[in-house]
């Protein structure tokens, strides 16, 4: 929102919210019923193909989305280094409002200009007038409105929306009150509406129109120096009229130059170029991929979860996953993908962010839960993780973390196999159980008596039975393979009278550990509390119950370019698995943590308390157990 919101700011309807995109339906369904029933000049492709065209539209700004957030993480020729926050995601998830306008717009046009009907498909003329219409009167008097809109009067009311964001993505560039957009509809109107009543439109002259702006909008805000030098080197003269991505990227960090629409003439006519235009463009070319010192090796969960990655839809990753109902329509697609990451697919780079002196990042191997479940794709997820930890170590990482299931002692022992197979591994290994075990115990109510400890015996279970012990706290296991196993493991003799097997589960704090049937919730007495100790979150069949989420604690404020969710955790949590990693990378402790072997739980748990992370705030109400 603008700094003092002037009329007309709000889009018509945005009361509607997703429904906005019924108002097409009555063209959409006209569209295609003449398309079908009609012959001849009555049968018009052009007015039919207008929602087709959008989608497209909608296809390419998403690409650009997701390629440039890919690349801005991996940091080779970003521009700008200042942090993205869940602020200017929820500012610009509205981006498809021009879309909407544009179609409804196109409608309307053909509605009521009878010379916009039966467009040829192609004609030169047309593309001509186009061009020259652009260059002239679009970019003369775009860049005199866009000094308007920087006086104090109207940048307050109107301008400063757009401007809220310092480093931009693709869709930034769309986002500005309805009133400044209806301004720049009119401006981009002239080419197209001269070219319908001269009758030399075409379907090539407006949907290459369109497309240009979406392209050359995408370009200036992807945070990404795209134009090789080269091509300035050939043609001197590009640099009037192609600006580059740093030359627009400086009109937001220094807000008094640069106005130019796409091509910057204007700005060297009137002399508001920005002074360092060459050097950010120099500088920005030859920035190389940054290095990071933690990374987290995590993975894909469920199918859908493309769309929740940071390089998927970004309103979708600025929220804890959950299914949503348009997913079925987006099924070709996600079987597509599905299908793909069974034969091919490398580790990438999802997200980097910046901890005090840290530069961390998160890497994604492209397999789902379904794939790590399979014994048959055990090699191949082995080697998929073998060979990201050889990249770190290659690239001088610290410290790596395994998330969800790469760490899972069915396929590589917690990472042990990785330290045996490559002795003088300089990178770290890190399951993160420590944390794990140190954020239970802490979410464990203080006047707890006893605990169910459910599911198999792990070494994460194995720790937190023995600090309950020792707190005299009664542990009942309801298994008694897991009851045996635990009561080995038990070192002081006078510890083994707070082990107890038990079928009657009166205790209300329920442990809930790997190897867990969900249905054994129902055995649970009313008002019990369940608590997960694994990295999946648990299936809630309780609706008189309260289930904490998954080990995970709230990251500092300083913690920057935190704008995405971790799977199913809440805005700005991260796992436990993940923070370990960090934790280790900034007090230097050069020790692996996988296998049997575990870090100090307290030590650990002072160090995340000592940096600012803190525990989830947990609504439940006093429980006696």
């Amino acid at each position: 929102m603008a700094t003092n919101p002037g009329i007309l700011t709000n889009w018509p309807w945005k009361p509607l919210g997703d429904f906005k995109w019924l108002l097409l339906a009555p063209w959409v369904a006209h569209s295609t019923y003449k398309m079908i029933t009609k012959e001849g000049n009555e049968r018009d492709v052009g007015y039919f193909l207008i929602f087709p065209y959008i989608l497209v539209r909608m296809l390419h700004d998403q690409l650009w989305v997701s390629f440039s957030r890919y690349q801005t993480a991996k940091g080779k020729n970003r521009i700008v280094d200042k942090s993205l926050d869940f602020e200017q995601v929820d500012r610009e998830t509205n981006w498809d409002d021009l879309i909407v306008l544009n179609a409804l717009s196109s409608y309307i046009v053909y509605m009521l200009v009878p010379e916009a009907s039966n467009m040829p498909f192609w004609r030169a003329d047309g593309v001509i007038i186009t061009a020259v219409l652009h260059a002239g009167p679009v970019e003369f008097l775009y860049y005199w409105l866009h000094r308007a809109l920087h006086h104090h009067f109207l940048y307050s009311r109107y301008h400063s929306h757009h401007h809220s964001s310092i480093v931009t993505e693709p869709i930034t560039s769309v986002i500005h009150p309805f009133a400044e957009h209806m301004a720049y509809f009119m401006l981009f109107a002239i080419p197209m509406y001269t070219t319908v009543i001269t009758r030399t439109a075409s379907i090539v002259s407006y949907a290459g129109y369109l497309i240009y702006i979406d392209f050359m909008n995408n370009l200036g805000h992807c945070n990404l120096e795209l134009i090789p030098n080269s091509l300035f080197t050939f043609f001197p003269f590009l640099k009037y009229i192609m600006y580059t991505p740093s030359f627009h990227s400086l009109h937001h960090t220094q807000f008094r130059s640069n106005y130019s629409l796409f091509m910057p003439i204007y700005d060297y006519i009137y002399g508001t170029v920005d002074k360092s235009t060459e050097i950010t463009y120099e500088t920005s070319l030859k920035r190389t991929e940054t290095s990071p010192h933690v990374v987290h090796l995590t993975h894909l969960t469920t199918p859908d979860s493309i769309y929740h990655l940071r390089l998927g839809f970004a309103s979708l990753a600025s929220k804890p996953h959950t299914s949503k109902w348009y997913f079925f329509l987006m099924w070709p697609f996600t079987l597509w993908s599905s299908i793909m990451t069974c034969f091919y697919g490398r580790t990438f780079v999802l997200e980097s962010n910046t901890f005090q002196n840290l530069t961390v990042q998160s890497w994604v191997i492209p397999r789902f839960f379904a794939q790590y479940i399979s014994k048959s794709q055990r090699e191949t997820l082995n080697q998929l993780i073998e060979e990201a930890i050889l990249d770190a170590e290659l690239s001088g990482v610290k410290v790596l973390s395994l998330g969800l299931l790469n760490q899972a002692k069915e396929l590589n022992k917690c990472g042990e196999i990785y330290i045996q197979r490559y002795p003088q591994l300089k990178v770290k290994i890190v399951d993160g159980s420590s944390l794990v075990v140190a954020i239970v115990l802490n979410s464990i109510p203080k006047q707890t008596s006893q605990v169910v400890l459910c599911g198999s015996c792990t070494k994460v279970s194995l720790a937190i039975a023995t600090a309950l012990y020792q707190r005299n706290i009664k542990v009942i296991t309801t298994c008694k393979d897991s009851f045996e196993n635990h009561q080995l493991r038990i070192s002081r003799p006078e510890l083994r009278k707070n082990l107890v097997h038990s079928t009657s589960d009166t205790a209300k704090i329920w442990l809930v550990g790997e190897k867990w049937k969900a249905n054994q919730q129902m055995k649970a007495p009313k008002g019990s509390l369940f608590i997960p100790l694994t990295q999946l979150p648990l299936k809630e069949l309780r609706k008189d119950c309260f289930y904490l989420t998954t080990p995970a604690v709230i990251a500092p404020s300083s913690f920057q370019n935190l704008h995405s969710c971790e799977n199913w955790l809440p805005r700005r949590v991260m796992s436990a698995w993940r923070i370990a990693g960090i934790l280790h990378g900034l007090k230097g402790w050069d020790v692996n943590e996988c296998g049997e072997v575990m870090f100090n739980v307290e030590k650990i748990w002072q160090a995340s308390l000592e940096l600012g992370f803190r525990p989830l705030p947990q609504k439940i109400p006093f429980i006696e157990s």
